[in-house]
């Protein structure tokens, strides 16, 4: 009797009880990692991993059911994608003001704060048996893993482990990833926190040594004299004369030369101002909150909300592990793991409504079901299964968008939206390994 059951289930709870996704997801992980274990079986296991993933993804197209939701979820996808890539211009613009304004000497001579969220991991270091603290240290998990567990979600749509659709859901993603990074950039340009690594900026970059006119102005003179400190407070305006440094650099930047007292080019660094930008990467102060944390919040909160069961605790362990790790290597102070978690979660929760489509759906078949309720309850007392075949049929149809696209439409999209996606793979696969 159980054996017949479990073989008349759809394919998809099979599917979601046998925790495919799952499993798949901690083979990414384990195979990755052999790159510190067994250089050699890494070379080999990860390309067939992959391939074998993508003819499997590709095999499953042509049966996808979904993609005219996936369609109509396109628009609301491109706009989160530009909002996102807005985001990260901001942000990078913000990464090199704040490493360039006051010169790699403040970098060179700023102590760190005192993290005792470090000190708590170096203690623990000294108690816990070796192989655990092997562990910790272990790099399992970095932001290109977290990035391809998400594209792994996302894909796992075609195979119906997560409910439709996938292009929504990637829509929520990158729209609350890019209100993260906003915020993000905002808190950490709107006071500069010196570095948990003070060698950092003046082995990445090459900005001036001295601090810009306007830090000469404003902060210098104020920044180890309580006397001056006290004084500024009591007359609210700066008081201190600026030292004699060399003229800034100004190249010709055309209509974008406004951002050069922002960015303050060196002449060594290029002659565009794009070409500086992609030499910011991470930064080098303590950009308050995490991206990387933030990056691995969100998919964990993605990751149990579309699929759950217990590979979402396996997705947090490597969240857990990863923000211990962050600490432990001084990347960024505790304070900045602690809040992008906190921050991340909430911000999940309150872009709930890109999804919202799925809470209007439902409404639309629970009230279809309560009219139609009276006809289902008769035709199943008189024993009529088309007839109560019919009526589901029209409660699930009542959930379904209204006007459907033409089958060439469909079939076009099908193949632009599979080639977009498995380039984005491609680009987050080596674009993002190194953090």
């Amino acid at each position: 009797m159980g054996r017949k059951k479990k073989r008349d289930l759809p394919f998809c709870r099979i599917l979601r009880e046998n925790a495919a996704l799952g499993l798949v997801a901690i083979s990414y992980v384990s195979i990755d990692y052999l790159r510190y274990l067994s250089p050699f079986w890494h070379g080999r296991l990860q390309p067939a991993l992959w391939i074998a993933l993508a003819v499997a993804a590709i095999s499953r197209v042509p049966f996808y059911r979904h993609w005219a939701e996936e369609l109509r979820a396109a628009i609301p996808f491109l706009a989160s994608i530009l909002f996102m890539l807005s985001a990260l211009l901001y942000e990078a613009l913000s990464v090199r003001f704040v490493t360039a304004v006051l010169g790699l000497d403040w970098h060179r001579s700023a102590s760190p704060l005192p993290d005792t969220g470090q000190w708590l991991l170096l203690a623990l270091n000294e108690k816990l048996p070796q192989m655990v603290v092997d562990i910790l240290r272990a790099h399992i998990a970095g932001l290109h893993h977290f990035l391809m567990l998400f594209i792994m979600l996302g894909f796992s749509v075609l195979f119906n482990s997560i409910r439709a659709p996938g292009l929504g859901l990637a829509a929520r993603y990158m729209f609350t990833m890019a209100v993260g990074r906003l915020l993000r950039a905002i808190t950490f340009v709107s006071t500069i926190l010196p570095s948990v690594r003070p060698w950092c900026a003046s082995s990445r970059f090459a900005v001036a040594a001295h601090p810009h006119p306007w830090a000469q102005k404003y902060y210098v003179p104020y920044a180890s004299d309580a006397d001056a400190i006290y004084r500024l407070i009591r007359s609210d305006t700066n008081f201190a004369t600026a030292k004699e440094y060399p003229v800034e650099y100004r190249p010709n930047w055309g209509k974008m030369s406004f951002l050069i007292n922002i960015l303050r080019p060196n002449f060594s660094e290029g002659s565009t101002w794009y070409h500086l930008l992609k030499k910011a990467g991470g930064g080098c102060n303590d950009l308050m909150y995490s991206g990387h944390m933030l990056v691995a919040v969100l998919t964990a909160m993605a990751w149990m909300e579309a699929y759950g069961g217990w590979t979402s605790a396996f997705i947090w362990f490597l969240v857990l592990h990863s923000a211990q790790r962050e600490i432990r290597e001084r990347h960024h102070y505790s304070v900045d793991v602690i809040v992008a978690i906190y921050v991340g979660i909430l911000l999940w929760r309150m872009t709930g409504f890109i999804w919202s489509r799925k809470d209007a759906s439902k409404a639309k078949r629970l009230a279809k079901l309560d009219q139609l309720q009276g006809r289902l309850t008769q035709a199943a007392k008189d024993s009529d299964m088309d007839a109560i075949r019919e009526l589901l049929e029209e409660v699930n149809l009542a959930g379904k968008a209204q006007g459907g696209f033409p089958r060439w439409m469909i079939f076009m999209f099908a193949g632009i939206a599979t080639a977009f996606s498995l380039t984005c793979v491609v680009f987050a696969f080596t674009l993002t390994s190194d953090g």
